[in-house]
């Protein structure tokens, strides 16, 4: 006999078991049959909350970045913080804060999750980019940046390390990835016309 619950609780029961079954199984080889079968509800159900498997996708994947990005938006709104303590934590809180979501991310780098991936990099530079410009804003205000388009400027600094610095897309040698990263901190603190050096912690983004 199933058990009535409450829509929110049902909602996330099917994202829970459909992201691990897209994370273990594959995104591709996962039907909307296996998520049925794995929850124990009736096809009517699932389509009471998503269109399709693609739907679920988006929810589970918007999920994960937002967390994110509800935690950065914390940080930014800390008046206790100065800005560069602000973008630090900021950085240090897209990086897994468990083991389990560090495979749920290694999984993104699977050819068959492509899509989940891809999904991943959009929705973190659509979403984190407003936070971002929001400090770098208040860095210009304090006089610390001199940046006449401090969003489009976030964009581009989010979209190079999103990209450049994936792991499943480029396979930089250690000493390559030194160097970029050295490269990546000059045109950030060109980019936003900051004192030279005071970006050397976004090294610890890369540890």
């Amino acid at each position: 006999m199933r058990i009535s619950k409450e829509a929110e609780e049902r909602r996330n029961e099917i994202l829970d078991k459909a992201e691990i079954l897209f994370f273990t199984k594959g995104y591709v080889r996962t039907t909307v049959n296996d998520i049925l079968q794995e929850i124990g509800i009736a096809k009517g159900t699932f389509y009471y909350y998503f269109k399709s498997k693609e739907e679920v996708m988006d929810a589970v994947v918007t999920r994960i970045i937002d967390a994110g990005v509800d935690a950065a938006k914390i940080i930014a709104a800390d008046p206790k913080l100065s800005v560069h303590e602000k973008l630090l934590r900021i950085i240090m809180a897209q990086k897994p804060d468990s083991e389990g979501k560090g495979r749920m991310i290694e999984q993104f780098h699977q050819g068959e999750n492509a899509l989940i991936h891809q999904k991943s990099l959009a929705e973190t530079i659509l979403k984190l980019t407003p936070v971002l410009t929001e400090v770098i804003e208040q860095g210009i205000e304090e006089s610390l940046f001199h940046c006449p388009y401090p969003k489009e400027t976030m964009e581009f600094l989010l979209v190079a390390s999103q990209f450049l610095f994936d792991e499943g897309i480029f396979k930089w040698q250690p000493e390559e990835i030194i160097l970029k990263i050295q490269s990546f901190i000059y045109i950030m603190e060109t980019t936003l016309g900051a004192e030279k050096g005071s970006f050397s912690y976004v090294t610890q983004m890369f540890e």
